[in-house]
Order: C-alpha cells, then structure tokens, then sequence
C-alpha cells in the first residue's frame, strides 16, 4: 500500500517518457518486489531522492562534489524510510546546500537512474534508485558546503561538461533545456 503512490509517479513519468520503458520497468519491478525498498537497510539497492536544483533564470545548476564518490553530482541522498520521495529530494537538497527558498517546479519526476555505489567500509556494491525531481532556487544563490561535500558550484548549463560528462546529468540538462 506504502509503495502505491510512488508506483503512480512512475506510470505518469513513463507516460511522458516512453523512450525510457526499460528503466521504469526496473523501478517498478524492484519496487514491487521489495516492500522495503525505501530503506536503507535492504542492502542490494534502495530508493534515493535527488534534486535537479536550478537558478532563478534557469540557466545554472547547483552540483555538489560529493565526498564519498568524489565526483559532481546532484544533491540528494537516501529515503530512509520516507515514502514521500520528492519530500526526501526536497529535504536532501535543503541539508546538503542551505539554500532558502527551494520549491519543486513540478511534482511529477523529472528523471530516473539507476546507478551501482561501490562497496566502502562495512557497506557492500549496492543500486540505487535515484528518483531526481526539479527544483527551483529564487534567492540569492549563496549556499552552505555540508559535510557530505568537498565544495558547491552553480553551474551554467552551458558549461556542464567542464565539471562532469556523466550520462544522467547530461540526459537531465536535455530533459529541462526541452521544458524552457
């Protein structure tokens, strides 16, 4: 019952995104197949909640370079539990950067990925299941570096490939130049 909402946003997004059947498809069956997958503890995956976070104009991203992976990324993190995942986008994107105020340009999900997080310490390989939502950022644009990070940058999207060419960053600054 917990998972049914959350298996309604797929639908829509595949609705949206049929070219991307394959990876809803995993979602779904993952989801479907482990009551659990919302925590943590399920140790072969689990579902995460990340933030696509833009500037006011819309013409710049925040990435984080993440301390653990140690490459730039979207905030985001672990649903813990959380069954809302755009709340756990929101509350992720809030703690990792500080930003005030942050709201969702839409509720439905912007994009998934499907990504493996090498073993570390006590932690073995694992997937997760990254819901990413869109986020817009309409103040001043100073941030806080937490301790998940090695620093921020507002990006411009015209210059994303100086800090990553990871594929879902990519595919996301396609997705959101298409809806601008």
């Amino acid at each position: 019952m917990h998972r049914e909402p959350f298996l309604k946003l797929l639908a829509e997004y595949e609705g949206r995104h049929p070219e991307e059947s394959d990876v809803v498809d995993r979602f779904r069956y993952f989801v479907s197949a482990h009551p659990d997958c919302f925590e943590r503890s399920l140790q072969i995956g689990h579902l995460t909640g990340s933030a696509w976070v833009v500037n006011a104009a819309g013409d710049a991203v925040l990435l984080t370079h993440h301390r653990k992976l140690n490459i730039w990324v979207q905030p985001g993190g672990h649903a813990d539990g959380e069954t809302d995942i755009l709340g756990v986008a929101l509350k992720e994107a809030d703690e990792e950067t500080g930003l005030k105020p942050i709201e969702a340009i839409s509720d439905a999900i912007f994009d998934l990925d499907i990504h493996e997080i090498p073993a570390r310490k006590e932690d073995p390989a694992h997937f997760h299941y990254d819901v990413r939502f869109a986020l817009q950022h309409s103040g001043d644009g100073r941030y806080a570096i937490s301790e998940e990070s090695h620093d921020l940058a507002w990006v411009s999207l015209d210059q994303l490939a100086e800090y990553t060419n990871e594929d879902s960053i990519v595919r996301m600054k396609k997705k959101f130049r298409a809806t601008t």
